[in-house]
């Protein structure tokens, strides 16, 4: 889309890092790195001027050299709303404490609750990077916890 946005918009731009959403049945699954109940989709955001025709061109001309594209391949707007984030620094099977703390004490302590999927932004590339330096910022959409008595 990149190339295709140059091309046919004459607009570039840089391509963001890789992102994912993350969940489970259990947010507790991840501060135990349980990952076999863990469920994904991988994002790379890409700028308002990409449009629906620009990104099936794209996607039918990557066929054409790559091969049918998976059914879950899609263009589409993320509408997170609040959230709580914080930088981790170190692998990513290093993430429990720091997700623990997110989610056990920054949440309670400010009255939030669960509003979506985990997200993390990868901001080194683990190809190049020790995995002690991995950068991700760990993020969680939240709203605020309704305590009612009764």
């Amino acid at each position: 889309m990149k190339f295709a946005a140059k091309t046919a918009k004459g607009k570039d731009y840089v391509v963001p890092p890789l992102e994912g959403l993350w969940w489970a049945d259990d947010p507790a699954d991840f501060v135990a790195r349980r990952k076999e109940r863990w469920c994904w989709t991988m994002m790379i955001m890409v700028p308002e001027f990409i449009d629906r025709p620009l990104f099936e061109a794209a996607v039918e001309k990557a066929k054409k050299k790559l091969g049918t594209p998976p059914a879950s391949l899609r263009l589409e707007i993320l509408n997170e709303g609040r959230a709580l984030q914080i930088l981790h620094v170190g692998s990513y099977d290093d993430e429990g404490p720091t997700l623990a703390k997110l989610h056990d004490e920054e949440m309670p302590a400010r009255g939030l609750a669960f509003a979506g999927p985990h997200h993390e932004i990868y901001l080194s590339d683990p190809r190049r990077t020790e995995p002690a330096k991995l950068r991700t910022i760990l993020r969680q959409p939240v709203r605020v916890e309704c305590k009612t008595k009764r």
